[in-house]
């Protein structure tokens, strides 16, 4: 005699919101919000940071927001070996960023004179000094960090580009311009061969040279970097 299979009760049942309750669910649910999450908040009337979908942005962001990095050299007094120095860069006057970093050095410094012997360098920034990382350590991934690699080149300082790097660089370091004339600064800039950036998870953003520097020209938020 074949018996009635027992009704389900309200435990057995896979109900809706026992399913959304689930580890399995409540783990992907997470990885989506992270995916799709809004863009870090501005620190101190700073420009928000760009959604890590946007890598151009976020490099261009970096450049302009940041004022100092470790630029790298080969060095000519340590036989070859990687030397990196803390400088102060500027890629534009406030508000007017262009992507390319110039740099006020003088040859009483390594850094210009191995740029002069080997041009070849790069400079790393870090999201950390902007203050956007909140309690991230600076080498978590969602810690911005961006690598600019080419070739430091003097500027011809009778170069139309000579006024307008002294105009970006006095600008956001006023104390350069009292500098001892007598130390022979001279202007350098990088021409970027290669981008490396890091914005979040799952390794570097391939970005090109020319993205990097032609991103936000037609883009009127490129105005409040």
């Amino acid at each position: 005699m074949r018996t009635a299979s027992p009704t389900p009760t309200r435990e057995d049942k896979p109900t809706k919101e026992r399913i959304m309750r689930s580890p399995a669910h409540l783990l992907a649910l997470a990885v989506a919000l992270l995916a799709l999450r809004l863009p870090a908040p501005a620190v101190a009337g700073r420009p928000l940071k760009p959604a890590p979908a946007e890598a151009a942005a976020t490099a261009r962001w970096l450049a302009a927001q940041n004022t100092w990095g470790v630029l790298s050299t080969i060095s000519s007094d340590l036989n070859g070996a990687p030397f990196g120095n803390v400088v102060s860069y500027s890629d534009g006057v406030p508000g007017e960023s262009h992507g390319i970093p110039y740099f006020y050095l003088t040859t009483l410094d390594p850094t210009a004179r191995d740029a002069l012997v080997d041009d070849r360098t790069s400079l790393t920034l870090s999201e950390f000094p902007l203050g956007t990382c909140g309690k991230k350590d600076p080498e978590n991934p969602s810690c911005a960090k961006l690598t600019l690699t080419g070739k430091l080149k003097v500027v011809d300082h009778q170069s139309p580009e000579a006024d307008l790097a002294k105009t970006a660089l006095f600008s956001k370091h006023p104390e350069m311009e009292g500098w001892p004339k007598n130390h022979n600064f001279e202007i350098f800039k990088l021409e970027i061969e290669h981008i490396f950036l890091i914005d979040w998870f799952g390794g570097p953003k391939p970005i090109s040279p020319s993205e990097y520097l032609e991103y936000g020209r037609d883009q009127v938020s490129l105005m409040s970097f």
